[in-house]
């Protein structure tokens, strides 16, 4: 994929790719697209690492549009948005999570998503929001954080974080220890212990406990 070429979806049905690590979850898109007149699901994947080399492949080359998750075992969705969009440009790309925070929101529109959408969305909104993205709007919103995603001043700490801090900051929400989150991201232990060190010291965190307060109070863990 060196690029899309034309108007997306112009040549015939809007083509998806779907991203999400959950089966069941993947066929319930799939069959809500397909039913949908001028879609069409042509490549699914259940990781980041799977879904960024099928996008080299014939069949997910066609996509229009990538549906990605962003919890997901591995490298996160968000890590596979930066590398897909850094690849392929042109890609468009939706979210489509059970996150709700507004620096998730913000951390994946820096990353290049074309627009977030929350899975507690209606059917409707998913597909009125691929088309609108596959159109070529950006910032496209599910209306549960549109308000909290634009207000000035949200989270002004975890704002200021790089997208590998943040990246490093999710793996220790999640419970992962160094050497986990070292691997996951490529990244040497050492690097990975200084990130966290820039992290606690950025967010005024001291223990594990604080972090996980944190984690809660602004709604970086799903659910």
């Amino acid at each position: 994929m060196s690029g899309l070429p034309g108007p997306m979806g112009a040549s015939g049905p809007l083509r998806v790719m779907l991203v999400d690590d959950h089966a069941v979850v993947r066929a319930g898109y799939r069959r809500l697209l397909d039913d949908e007149a001028g879609l069409q699901v042509v490549a699914e994947c259940g990781d980041a690492e799977s879904a960024y080399a099928a996008l080299g492949t014939a069949a997910a080359a066609t996509a229009d549009v990538l549906v990605l998750d962003l919890s997901m075992p591995g490298r996160s969705g968000l890590d596979m948005l930066r590398r897909a969009r850094l690849r392929w440009p042109r890609l468009r790309v939706l979210v489509f999570s059970m996150h709700d925070s507004p620096v998730m929101v913000a951390q994946a529109l820096a990353a290049g998503a074309a627009g977030f959408i929350t899975k507690s969305s209606e059917p409707a909104l998913l597909v009125a929001a691929l088309r609108r993205v596959a159109a070529g709007e950006e910032a496209v919103l599910s209306p549960d954080i549109a308000g909290a995603a634009q207000a000035p001043g949200a989270a002004p700490p975890l704002q200021a974080l790089s997208a590998r801090e943040f990246e490093v900051l999710r793996g220790l929400v999640e419970g992962l220890g160094v050497e986990q989150i070292a691997e996951r991201l490529c990244l040497s232990p050492k690097t990975v212990s200084n990130y966290q060190t820039q992290i606690r010291q950025r967010l005024g965190l001291t223990t594990a406990v604080d972090l996980l307060h944190y984690a809660r109070q602004h709604r970086l863990l799903p659910g």
